[in-house]
């Protein structure tokens, strides 16, 4: 057995990972020491491809846990699976939230615009908390992984303090997406706190469940196409009103390729 493992860097604004073939065979302690912005490659988590009639993508993130679903990251697959295709290509990809069927289109050698039907998000109820002398209601929202979402004020210097203190209040943990909407627009800033990993630049699955709770709430319609603005930029979702339906596009782009010592 070779003792190097081929990866493959991609991100989707900024959200990082390593794409490596095979089942996901390594340990937390692998993944995190691979994870590793000083000693490692450096991802926000790795995601294995097991090829097959369906390929199967296997998401860990960065301290090792195993979440049901990444947006992100699946953007990042279906453009590795695709990459080399003369034109728009549609694939399936089976995940641990059940498959998803994606189309991509080229933009040039590196990089693609991937649209992926993401499935129903479902309303888990309200999450009531008191944090620093303050009440906070959640909107809970499942899209294949759960997300804790807020539209009440906040400010930059609350995120790493709330962001984390909420993630654990659920028994299995939750990403927390701290939400700025303007009544009458179609356009949402977002910050994320992502469970296992902490702040990332963009969240797939996030920015699905803040478009569903901001339609189930009034603020923006059914059926249109809304604007997520991510630290890293924008992501675009459509929810439709009769199952919750939600369609999520971005970009994905390879970064570089290279070798590692097998973990």
């Amino acid at each position: 057995m070779s003792d190097r493992v081929r990866f493959e860097k991609w991100e989707g604004l900024g959200n990082d990972f390593l794409i490596v073939l095979g089942p996901p065979s390594w340990s937390d302690a692998q993944v995190r020491a691979v994870c590793d912005r000083r000693r490692g490659v450096g991802g926000d988590g790795v995601l294995f491809v097991e090829s097959g009639a369906t390929p199967r993508m296997v998401v860990r993130n960065a301290d090792g846990s195993r979440p049901e679903m990444c947006g992100n990251g699946l953007r990042c697959v279906a453009a590795f699976l695709a990459r080399g295709a003369r034109g728009p290509t549609s694939i399936e990809v089976a995940t641990d939230a059940g498959p998803r069927a994606c189309r991509v289109a080229p933009v040039d050698a590196r990089l693609a615009e991937v649209t992926i039907a993401m499935g129903p998000a479902r309303d888990a109820g309200r999450l009531d908390v008191s944090f620093e002398g303050r009440a906070w209601s959640f909107a809970q929202i499942d899209v294949g992984n759960p997300h804790a979402i807020s539209f009440a004020p906040w400010d930059e210097a609350l995120v790493d303090r709330l962001g984390p203190f909420v993630e654990r209040l659920p028994p299995a943990g939750t990403n927390v997406e701290l939400c700025r909407h303007e009544m009458g627009t179609r356009r949402i800033e977002v910050v994320v706190w992502e469970r296992g990993v902490g702040r990332t630049l963009a969240c797939g699955t996030g920015a699905c469940a803040v478009a569903a709770a901001a339609a189930a709430e009034g603020r923006v319609p059914y059926g249109a196409e809304i604007e997520v603005v991510l630290p890293g930029g924008s992501l675009w979702i459509q929810v439709s009103r009769e199952r919750g339906e939600t369609q999520l596009r971005g970009p994905a782009r390879h970064a570089f390729s290279g070798e590692l010592e097998r973990p």
